[in-house]
């Protein structure tokens, strides 16, 4: 791994906050004189090539698309991505290619990435294409005939420093990339099992009709999240209790917890008026506001302690060990309820750099609020230099293809992401989107909006109970994951590419990914019960079988969830 600096790089840049910050330089082979770099009237700018057959993954949770090369990718944070241009929950500023090596850019900056257009040449004639009968053969670039240009435009900077690291997979330089903000996060085994996010209306005597209701039917689940519901405001929030509906939460927490079962607590940080917090965080704010709360800046010690002891005195402190940490992204684009890039903070932050940096500074302040106390969270923005966080990103959008394609995407990032289960339209989708969910980090039934669980509508009991019960044989394995992912870096979920960075076959596979080292898994949707799955060289059996399959593409038709076991 090296460290190259071109110009003037600016101070508020991820590597400033990452607590576990972990560079050592070692030798590269990749040639430095290749990189151009300049200052431009927009920002900096660097230049390198990139060869024909190179393709490109990364730059954090893209759901709109996975191999980049060839590509535009606008890295801005933003809660709604229409396409796959770059937007999304968590943009970072880190790729991998096939070429032997990865480059994180160290920047707070919304850039944007062109990986791999054709530069200006003397060419003599083109081979003939003939006529073109539809869209995709129109507007075809294939460049297989020579080398193109990866260009990283960062606005607003008049330098950048970048890491260039190197390894033989895709695997071994993502694993670097991990060691450098640290290595993976600590994991404890409940955060493993399923977590029911409640109705949000529900009362404390309704939680505890539904732990009853768990017991009784044998679903499996460790943890019960509480949705806005809880507070007294929650557009922005008190961080107060709602006595009316938990007059006894502290008593509510206590017999949970006696029962096996932890508590998760659904925020934002947007500060209500009517908290105990909003006084003393007027100065250790910025100068917008959102839906009329304080946006706090956590870029000051001061900020982030007032925050931190407010949770642990009031929440922590009385058994509450995991948040939902909710509407710390952006959204510009589609409700525009966040805060605008303009904003300006105490802390010398402008507002983009704030939206890049939000998820880490709020997941540091809530860590804070921890301390010892282990956990596994959910939380809707974070960034660069972020697997030491155990915090796991989720999204209000919904189309199962996505969600694949986010889990399989994570893992080139630093990154953890559940593709969770909210409402569905039929029995067949209720268990497809649920077995994807079993197979990933962290299992998530989001039922925030249902006064009932939601597999009674389409009368599935025994298939939700089948299901979480595997979830339970996985936790051994995920939590030996989890312990590599913290040593080596290693990610616990990833796509195929990443380990078999040399089969070429696997450059284009964004709806199959790697469990735990011994897994792949290929996950069907509502629309069909056969998919074609590939299995890289290897041998490999049916993880329900047991039976020998055979490696290369084949067909695959089922009912279950498509599972593939290496020996």
């Amino acid at each position: 791994m090296k460290k190259v600096t071109f110009g003037n790089p600016e101070k508020s840049v991820p590597s400033r906050f990452c607590k576990s910050f972990n560079y050592f330089e070692t030798p590269v082979n990749f040639d430095i004189k290749k990189i151009a770099s300049k200052k431009t009237s927009k920002g900096f700018r660097i230049e390198f090539p990139l060869a024909a057959n190179e393709a490109v993954f990364g730059f954090g949770l893209q759901l709109k698309s996975f191999n980049h090369k060839q590509h535009k990718l606008s890295l801005r944070v933003n809660s709604d991505p229409p396409s796959a241009t770059g937007d999304s929950h968590a943009p970072v500023p880190f790729f991998v290619t096939t070429g032997g090596y990865g480059m994180y850019i160290d920047t707070a900056r919304y850039i944007t990435a062109y990986c791999g257009f054709s530069k200006k040449q003397f060419r003599s004639g083109l081979s003939d294409r003939g006529v073109a009968a539809s869209i995709d053969e129109l507007y075809n670039t294939d460049a297989a005939d020579g080398s193109t240009a990866m260009v990283i435009d960062i606005p607003g900077a008049d330098g950048v420093d970048i890491y260039i690291i190197e390894g033989e997979t895709i695997l071994d330089i993502v694993s670097q990339y991990n060691m450098l903000s640290g290595g993976g996060c600590d994991v404890p085994e409940w955060g493993l099992k399923t977590l029911y996010r409640a109705y949000s209306k529900y009362n404390e005597n309704q939680i505890s009709e539904l732990v009853d209701y768990f017991d009784k039917q044998n679903i499996k689940c460790g943890t019960v999240g509480l949705e806005p519901g809880w507070q007294t405001g929650s557009y922005p929030c008190t961080y107060l209790w709602d006595e009316a509906r938990f007059p006894n939460h502290n008593k509510m927490i206590a017999s949970l917890k006696e029962r096996g079962y932890h508590i998760n607590l659904w925020e934002h940080a947007f500060i209500s008026p009517e908290s105990a917090l909003y006084k003393d965080m007027q100065d250790l704010s910025g100068n917008y506001e959102v839906w009329h709360g304080l946006v706090p800046d956590f870029a000051l010690t001061g900020a982030r302690s007032r925050f931190s002891e407010y949770h642990k005195q009031y929440l922590v402190n009385h058994g509450i060990d995991g948040f939902k940490l909710d509407e710390c992204d952006n959204s510009d684009f589609v409700s525009d309820w966040s805060f605008p890039e303009c904003s300006e903070f105490p802390s010398g932050l402008d507002g983009e750099q704030y939206h890049s940096l939000f998820g880490i500074l709020y997941a540091q302040t809530i860590m804070d609020a921890l301390g010892e106390a282990p956990t596994l969270s959910e939380i809707r923005n974070i960034g660069a230099l972020a697997a030491s966080y155990p915090f796991v990103l989720y999204s209000d959008l919904y189309d199962h293809k996505d969600f694949i394609r986010g889990t399989v995407n994570s893992g080139f990032s630093g990154i953890l992401w559940t593709p969770e289960l909210r409402d569905a339209s039929s029995k067949k989708e209720l268990i497809r989107r649920l077995q994807t969910t079993v197979f990933s980090v962290h299992c998530l039934i989001n039922a925030w909006y249902c006064p009932e669980v939601p597999w009674n509508e389409f009368d599935c009991e025994d298939e939700v109970r089948r299901l979480l019960d595997i979830r339970e044989t996985l936790i051994p394995m995920l939590k030996q994951a989890f312990s590599e992912y913290k040593a080596t870096g290693k990610p616990p979920v990833r796509a195929l590419v990443a380990d078999y960075t040399d089969d070429i076959e696997t450059y284009n596979i964004d709806d199959e990914y790697i469990f735990c080292d011994k897994l792949i898994v290929a996950p069907l949707t509502a629309e069909s019960d056969e998919r074609q799955v590939y299995l890289p060289q290897g041998e490999w059996i049916d993880f329900y079988t047991k039976k020998p399959v055979p490696n290369g593409w084949f067909t695959v038709c089922t009912e279950e969830i498509p599972v593939f076991e290496k020996i």
